[in-house]
């Protein structure tokens, strides 16, 4: 994940704390939300004192809009890699795979990032109708390019991006229950749910009629 600004002009040591702090709230964020989540709980999981935490960060404010910030940069990264270069297919179910091993590797990120959204997204609305909006704009006239070319089956190109992601980060949203319904296939989930996935787009997308 690329480092924000926090980092900048630090030594390695300052470096290393700030980490290690992001580190701990993102799993204090994560569990707890924002109104949730202190700076005593996010010490107690740094293993740092309040004053330490407070010396590089202004407060809960600063530290959670780092882990946003950082956040959008990683999720629009899959979204970026979406191009004109290979199969349409080929191209959609490859962002289907990448967003489903970002629901695997970074549950905790995806727990934050809806959070944020239930509360009505306070602190990243400019960034959702901004950066997010255009490049999504982007992608549904690539989208609506393939689709008039006759590559790929007519669908509506927002929606189609709007089921990837909610298909994909379920699985990191409600992986407890995901896991509890799977019970002994559980540990095979995410394979199974990348075949499913893949599966489902590709029939959507190919069919003609």
């Amino acid at each position: 994940m690329a480092r924000a600004a926090a980092t900048k002009g630090q030594t390695r040591i300052q470096r290393e704390k700030t980490e290690q702090i992001l580190e701990a709230a993102l799993e204090v964020f994560a569990r707890n939300g924002y109104r949730g989540a202190t700076i005593d709980q996010i010490a107690e999981q740094s293993g740092l004192s309040k004053p330490n935490i407070l010396y590089y960060f202004d407060g809960k404010r600063a530290i959670h809009g780092e882990l946003l910030g950082r956040l959008l940069d990683t999720w629009l990264e899959p979204l970026e890699h979406l191009t004109d270069d290979g199969d349409p297919v080929e191209e959609i179910c490859d962002y289907v795979r990448r967003k489903l091993e970002m629901a695997r590797d970074y549950p905790r990120e995806s727990r934050l990032f809806a959070n944020e959204i239930l509360q009505g997204a306070p602190h990243i609305v400019d960034e959702l109708s901004g950066p997010l909006k255009q490049l999504t704009d982007e992608k549904a006239r690539l989208i609506n390019g393939w689709i008039k070319a006759g590559k790929i089956a007519p669908v509506d190109p927002y929606h189609l991006i709007f089921s990837i992601w909610a298909t994909t980060q379920h699985y990191a949203d409600f992986d407890v229950q995901v896991q509890a319904v799977l019970g002994d296939k559980a540990a095979s989930r995410f394979g199974a749910a990348q075949a499913h996935l893949e599966g489902m787009y590709r029939a959507l997308l190919s069919s003609k009629g």
